[in-house]
């Protein structure tokens, strides 16, 4: 057991059957606590400035405002909040437009509520978690860069401990350097990349084109 406060939750989904899902799912799970539900993206950005959630489980297709619309809202409003799209659609361009207005993990609907528990755990500690259709999906961009081009011998580096899941603080401390240091080096790695997540970076190192996707 552990004495650290359960992880706030937010569930936004205009299907009142989907919400009533998750909601028993998180029932299940003593370290996550159900802050609020919203059916859509306006209802979603008044709850999150009144409750202050650690994580929303954002869906992205809803009418009024939609998901992506609401995410990119909510982190220009509440930067600490960590959104996970939660969808039913893997296309290409819906995943890189919620990774771009900044969701950090994307998972589809059919996730266990054993992985979506693990998901939202890595949410909240600041690492990507994409489902399999969602890499795919960023993996079949026409204009994406081969892994390892441009990079530094320190970005790559960077690049390898960011697949691993490590935070900036990890990687700060593995690498002896500031955190800082750290952010710049993420940034020019997503610009060489021509990438605007940590997400996307991570989809296309694993893409196995470098030694930077499978590190030692």
């Amino acid at each position: 057991m552990t004495d650290r406060p359960p992880i706030r939750v937010l569930i936004v989904d205009d299907h009142a059957v989907v919400r009533g899902g998750l909601r028993l799912f998180l029932l299940a799970f003593d370290d996550l606590e159900l802050v609020g539900e919203a059916g859509s993206g306006e209802k979603a950005l008044a709850l999150c400035a009144e409750f202050q959630p650690d994580v929303v489980l954002m869906d992205l297709v809803m009418p009024g405002i939609g998901g992506v619309d609401a995410i990119r809202l909510l982190r220009e409003r509440h930067p600490q909040i960590k959104v996970i799209a939660l969808t039913s659609f893997p296309e290409e361009d819906l995943v890189q437009a919620a990774l771009a207005a900044g969701a950090l993990s994307y998972l589809l609907k059919d996730i266990s509520a054993g992985s979506l528990a693990t998901a939202i755990r890595a949410t909240y500690a600041g690492q990507p978690v994409l489902a399999p259709e969602a890499t795919q999906a960023l993996l079949h961009r026409a204009s994406a860069p081969r892994v390892g081009d441009d990079l530094t011998a320190r970005e790559h580096e960077v690049l390898a401990l960011l697949v691993k899941g490590a935070s900036n603080a990890d990687i700060a401390e593995q690498l002896a350097v500031s955190e800082s240091t750290v952010k710049f080096h993420v940034s020019n790695i997503l610009s060489k990349f021509h990438v605007s997540s940590r997400a996307e970076a991570i989809a296309l190192a694993l893409r196995g084109e470098s030694s930077v996707a499978r590190p030692g």
